[in-house]
């Protein structure tokens, strides 16, 4: 195909609030160079870590809750400064329309989707990684350029484009929690945050392992939480039993951690990813240390960890609950709704389909 010169899309311009973002139909289509792909967008996710980014609520100074913008950070984006203007969109769903020299797989036509922390180690970083939509350009536009080798072929999972781009971020960090904590068969875990992506994503994939999932979300959500795979559901600000779970997959963060701890039994395992309710936490190191318990920051995953997905994906074991899908130029209206908590399921954009 011959490509377009320019693409609509979105531009963060700033640290921000939603005045942040521009609309724009003159960005210049990127080409692919060695071992470099050009995607055209299909569909593109709404997660809570690209308003954490706009917002620059990554910046160590900001140390309140999330969904508050912060005035005048510098470096308040995944890895510190991000270099503005910046396509943010950290999952993608996509086709891949043109390939630059030396890249054999995937195929023109194939489609394909990417982690959100794409794997960059170092000697230095062993776990290093780059955020699609952060530290390089993202899917909120009509075309994304990848590296090949970060690309994952889904052209045979039973999925619709818009499910595919519900995976990445809210599966890959989930399936990442739950590996690092040792989730298996038969052991009792607690997921705070259960309703939200990530959450109910750790809900369905704890249950597809054999674990017993406890999901911690409002009332008027539980039935969702069980149907997706939840054996018992607590309320928000309900007291937590003591000593009772293997594992504790915390989204949420804030005053509640002392008592994650406390819901942990000897040796037990708390893997947190989120801090909704804010960064900064108080919990006594006695009941850390005196009942081993391991806690884990999870953000990266490894490739092979992301691939599992892919599999679990494919076999049907896991999907995506979709709750509503808005056109790429309404994100302002997309990340408001997100923010008000009131959907249970996947918030996905939808590039203009006109002239593709």
């Amino acid at each position: 195909m011959t490509l377009p010169e320019t693409m609509r899309g979105v531009l963060l311009m700033r640290h921000g609030g939603p005045e942040a973002l521009a609309w724009r139909a003159d960005i210049p289509v990127p080409r692919p160079g060695p071992g470099e792909v050009l995607v055209r967008v299909r569909a593109a996710g709404v997660n809570n870590t690209d308003i954490n980014t706009r917002e620059g609520w990554y910046a160590a100074e900001v140390t309140g809750a999330t969904g508050e913008t912060a005035d005048g950070v510098e470096r308040g984006g995944w890895a510190g400064a991000l270099a503005f203007p910046r396509i943010q969109g950290g999952d993608l769903c996509g086709e891949v329309v043109a390939r630059g020299a030396q890249v054999e797989t995937p195929a023109l036509g194939a489609r394909v989707t990417c982690p959100i922390n794409i794997p960059r180690p170092t000697k230095e970083n062993p776990v290093g990684f780059i955020a699609l939509g952060s530290e390089i350009d993202g899917a909120f536009a009509e075309y994304c350029l990848m590296r090949a080798d970060d690309l994952y072929d889904v052209s045979d999972v039973p999925l619709s484009d818009i499910e595919i781009a519900a995976i990445p971020c809210g599966f890959g960090t989930a399936l990442g929690l739950l590996d690092r904590a040792g989730v298996g068969p038969g052991q009792e875990v607690l997921i705070t945050g259960a309703s939200g992506n990530v959450g109910l994503a750790a809900v369905q994939l704890g249950a597809a392992m054999g674990a017993r999932v406890t999901g911690i979300s409002a009332p008027a959500k539980a039935a969702v939480l069980r149907e997706d795979g939840a054996a018992e559901v607590i309320a928000r600000d309900a007291p937590l039993p003591q000593e009772r779970f293997d594992a504790v997959i915390d989204l949420v963060g804030g005053a509640g951690v002392a008592a994650l701890i406390d819901a942990l039994r000897p040796g037990g395992q708390y893997a947190v990813a989120g801090a909704v309710a804010g960064p900064r936490i108080t919990v006594d190191l006695r009941r850390v240390y005196l009942r081993d318990i391991t806690i884990h920051g999870c953000t990266y995953q490894a490739p092979e960890v992301f691939a599992r997905l892919i599999e679990m994906v494919r076999a049907g074991r896991v999907r995506p609950r979709i709750a509503a899908t808005y056109p790429l130029r309404d994100i302002a209206r997309a990340q408001a709704d997100f923010q008000a908590k009131t959907h249970a399921g996947k918030l996905v954009l939808l590039p203009p389909e006109d002239e593709q």
